[in-house]
């Protein structure tokens, strides 16, 4: 298969996150917020509790919102370190670091932090047939192809497949795996394999607000809270340029709640601690 213009591809790779706020330099947790932060919670729900009057919201087993919430957690007050392993310059938005590696190349960014999280998901339930994701070409490449040998071979403008490898299923084969998906795929490709989430109802752990693009951003919903009137909040999870710890946004925006977000599909667009998105687009995988 042709890909559209390979290098541009790259390019938009290159440049699929962007910052369109100015930064936060105040407190992680403002003084008059209503959450309770536990630091000696090793798991996300153990550490942020939701804002009085709303609880986290009931995951079913084995589901992907369960395993959200029990997302691991590095030490509290852990920095975001980028992918040569130094503390990134932007320090006072985030909350909490989930504890997985970044990589040790400029990968792991936007869309590639919502890829890993579901990966991550299918991978701990065994549902290895289901791993698969696009490449920005539109190419599919699948966890059980990587795992038989069949590695992506680029020759000018186009990609094709060829079993170059040993069969090799481990976890270290399976992050080599994620950083092909990484270095081809991307908003763009995220946001044409995700299906629109179309009422506020319906917004969930596990969804995924996304710009495709370039510049193009993408955060994805880890916590849902609820009121006793079913009012929801979330908790929001990103990496950014450069590749970087995936970690928990503060809300800079409404104190009383933060880290908690409110989200409408109607607002026209959602403005995060580092990002707006101009359009209020939430997807979710199939």
């Amino acid at each position: 298969m042709y890909l559209l213009n390979l290098v541009a591809g790259f390019i938009l790779l290159l440049f699929s996150c962007n910052n369109s706020t100015q930064e936060n330099t105040g407190d992680n947790i403002p003084s008059e917020s209503s959450v309770v932060i536990t630091p000696t919670g090793e798991k996300l729900i153990k550490r942020i509790a939701p804002p009085s009057g709303f609880s986290w919201e009931t995951a079913s087993p084995n589901s992907f919102a369960e395993f959200l919430q029990n997302l691991p957690l590095a030490p509290a007050g852990s920095p975001v370190l980028d992918y040569a392993g130094n503390p990134i310059s932007n320090q006072s938005e985030h909350i909490a670091i989930i504890n997985y590696d970044v990589g040790t190349k400029d990968l792991q960014q936007c869309a590639d932090a919502t890829i890993r999280l579901r990966a991550e998901y299918l991978f701990q339930q065994k549902r290895f047939d289901e791993i698969g994701f696009h490449f920005t070409s539109g190419d599919y490449f699948s966890w059980t192809d990587y795992v038989n040998g069949i590695r992506p071979i680029i020759s000018g403008n186009s990609v094709s497949f060829s079993e170059t490898a040993n069969e090799d299923d481990s976890y270290a084969s399976f992050r080599k795996y994620l950083d092909v998906i990484y270095n081809y795929a991307g908003t763009i490709s995220v946001n044409k394999e995700t299906k629109p989430v179309t009422s506020n109802a319906a917004i969930s752990s596990g969804d995924i607000i996304i710009t495709p693009g370039s510049p193009g951003h993408a955060v994805m919903i880890v916590g849902c809270a609820k009121d006793k009137h079913n009012n929801k909040i979330y908790l929001l999870a990103e990496s950014y340029m450069p590749a970087q710890s995936i970690h928990i946004l503060t809300n800079p925006f409404e104190s009383g709640i933060s880290p908690w977000y409110h989200l409408d599909l109607n607002s026209g667009s959602i403005e995060t601690a580092r990002y707006t998105f101009s359009v209020a687009n939430i997807k979710r995988f199939e």
